[in-house]
């Protein structure tokens, strides 16, 4: 696969789920931040070329010096200005993109995703413009009132939870965030807004290890699935 390949990994959220002082991505799991983990799975995979960060500015140097050169991190890093929200975030990374072939878009506190899913991801963004990861969800879902009652419930055989990594075409995720923001649409991730412009988005099984970080119980389920070795797989 021979194209210009960016990443971009989100990290401005302010974690008020967590509920510590600390913020999740900078949070250790094991011998490393949260963000370490992150951005080692990425400077493994020789695809990439380089990686945005979008990030309250006030961190820019934290990250330099106790992440980037901490944990040895050589790719090219630029950063972009974190959003309102995450989908802001992004557009933002995406401004500085002029030129390129295909874009990952990862959550920044998602540190057990593996070199291999990436991979895979921008295979098949390649052959598609559009890959999302995910797995088959395990409970069953309902669909419910406003009041808390069910009202039906979806074929489970047809549902997955969505992930990151998801991959683009260059310019189709640039046109998908500049139609969302022209109609003030927010959409809870990169591929619904790809959706919404009427074009598939094939889906890659991440791994139900590839969780994100939200709250202190996902810590410790993050640090047992590492001692575990999921992220050599």
């Amino acid at each position: 696969m021979e194209h210009r390949i960016y990443a971009i990994i989100p990290v401005a959220g302010t974690g008020s789920r967590m509920g510590t002082d600390i913020l999740k991505q900078y949070m250790n799991l094991g011998d490393r931040p949260v963000l370490a983990h992150t951005l080692t799975a990425f400077e493994k995979v020789d695809l990439v070329e380089a990686i945005i960060l979008a990030i309250d500015p006030l961190e820019e140097g934290y990250i330099k010096k106790e992440i980037v050169e901490r944990y040895n991190i050589k790719k090219p890093l630029y950063y972009a200005t974190g959003g309102r929200d995450r989908q802001e975030s992004v557009a933002n990374a995406l401004s500085l993109i002029k030129d390129g072939d295909l874009v990952l878009i990862h959550d920044g506190v998602r540190p057990l995703v593996t070199p291999s899913v990436i991979e895979k991801t921008l295979q098949m963004a390649d052959k598609y413009q559009a890959a999302a990861t995910g797995m088959p969800v395990k409970d069953t879902i309902k669909n419910i009132s406003e009041d808390g009652f069910a009202l039906s419930t979806p074929d489970r055989d047809r549902l997955w939870q969505i992930q990151t990594p998801q991959a683009f075409s260059l310019d189709l995720i640039k046109l998908a965030h500049k139609r969302a923001a022209e109609d003030g649409y927010r959409g809870t991730d990169d591929s619904s807004l790809v959706e919404r412009l009427g074009y598939r988005v094939k889906l890659v099984e991440g791994g139900y290890y590839n969780i994100k970080i939200t709250t202190p119980e996902d810590i410790a389920l993050a640090l047992q699935l590492l001692r575990n070795g999921v992220d050599k797989k």
